[in-house]
């Protein structure tokens, strides 16, 4: 049995009262709406007439989106949720709302929640934004005087006061998400349910959102955050859950599960690379002068790594094969991160440091020289190519690489080579 208990963070002990206990959860669904809509009918009969439902097995066409999940989240703790499309994550959230039950097992969940699921799904079109205002808050649990004293900060929040008064059907969906946002965090909760909802609005409004959620925790506000950006989830939860097809993969710190996650997404059933890539001979008609042979990373005495590690010395070499005599060649490199966003994370080149290459007929190996690997612990996709001028020679599209640590990174984004040293100074 897979289980978590986050422990305290920034209250004190006597005060981390368990908000939501998951105990064995499993929850199923049907494939097929016809035969889903049968079962329904079955089960309702079945509970009518006090029968067995037999919910912990799967009939035809139902799987399991949850399978035997345990964890609890305690009051000031920030839990992160990761996992590819369709993991569970967010039938779990819904489990935890209230918006569905468990097939099996239990979540016990004491508290005001607020589910920042669909940011804006349950304003209604034709009222204003002030009247879904009050009509969310409501829902939400509070009283007219609580949401008359919160009204203002909320339209602050917001930014969207010009539009407060027009119906929510001629805002924007940015502007609805914007609303629906300020409304969940203002009603203050003692949980916060949010899935991929922090990258609305511009980065202004990205920074209010966690400030704001920043100042809920430390008030003793409970998160769980879904989000397929590791480095949100970095920032934010310092324990995390990984889920796939409804399974509990790995609990622990972040780090650690980001790791796993990071590795499963982007090598998949493949076996870890050696960090070695060796490229096909082209034909001699293909060849336009220089070719790259092969890829791999070399410590600092020419030994070959699988990996490199982040903070230590590592070579990125290129071995390449060329027919002429090339006076400037230029090397680049753009590096991507294969989770998250697929976003660039380095793009360095011969040319822009100021060091042209020069490349003799036969085999010549290139080597990028890092003193200091910068690059979190995680997995990338490096695109290397090698020209002259405005002509290319070759290029990789895809070099697979991790990077591994062997000491802790903490919660950073980058790692920062550094000394240290104590200076006397005279009184």
């Amino acid at each position: 049995m897979n289980h978590l208990k986050v422990k305290e963070i920034f209250v004190p002990p006597e005060e981390t009262e368990v908000l939501v206990s998951v105990n064995n959860v499993s929850k199923k669904f049907c494939r097929d709406l016809k035969q889903s809509l049968l079962y329904g009918v079955q089960d309702i009969g079945t509970e009518l007439i006090g029968g067995d439902r037999k919910s912990n097995t799967l009939r035809p066409k139902e799987f399991w989106a949850l399978k035997d999940i345990n964890f609890q989240l305690r009051r000031g703790e920030a839990l992160g949720l990761v996992g590819s499309n369709g993991a569970g994550k967010s039938t779990l959230l819904r489990l935890i709302s209230g918006l569905i039950k468990p097939d099996t097992g239990s979540v016990m969940v004491r508290g005001r929640v607020a589910p920042l699921i669909a940011l804006g799904a349950g304003f209604n079109p034709i009222l204003t934004g002030r009247e879904n205002i009050y009509a969310n808050m409501s829902i939400l649990g509070l009283s007219k005087k609580e949401i008359e004293n919160r009204i203002q900060d909320t339209i602050d929040f917001a930014g969207i006061a010009d539009a407060l008064d027009a119906p929510v059907q001629t805002y924007s969906s940015g502007m609805a998400a914007r609303l629906g946002f300020a409304c969940a965090v203002y009603i203050e909760p003692d949980i916060l349910l949010i899935d991929e909802v922090l990258a609305v609005g511009d980065i202004n409004f990205r920074l209010k959102c966690y400030q704001r959620l920043a100042k809920l925790r430390e008030q003793g506000t409970a998160f769980i955050l879904v989000s397929h950006n590791p480095h949100v989830v970095l920032n934010v939860c310092e324990f995390s859950i990984y889920l796939a097809k409804g399974n509990l993969i790995k609990a622990g710190t972040t780090e650690e599960v980001i790791h796993k996650y990071e590795e499963d997404i982007s090598f998949g059933e493949t076996e870890t690379p050696t960090g070695v890539m060796h490229l096909p001979a082209k034909q001699k008609s293909e060849s336009l002068g220089v070719d790259i042979v092969s890829l791999c990373f070399k410590d600092e005495l020419g030994n070959l790594l699988a990996a490199p590690f982040c903070g230590e010395a590592a070579y990125l070499c290129v071995e390449c094969k060329a027919d002429k005599k090339i006076d400037h060649a230029n090397l680049g490199v753009l590096i991507t991160a294969l989770s998250g966003q697929y976003e660039r994370v380095l793009y360095i080149s011969s040319t822009s440091d100021n060091e042209p290459l020069k490349i003799l007929p036969g085999k010549v190996e290139i080597q990028m020289q890092m003193p200091y690997c910068c690059l979190l612990p995680g997995v990338y996709s490096a695109k290397i190519y090698i020209k002259e001028g405005v002509c290319s020679f070759d290029i990789v599209e895809s070099f697979r690489f991790a990077v591994k640590y062997s000491k802790i990174i903490s919660q950073s984004l980058f790692y920062q080579p550094r000394k240290w040293k104590v200076i006397s100074q005279d009184i």
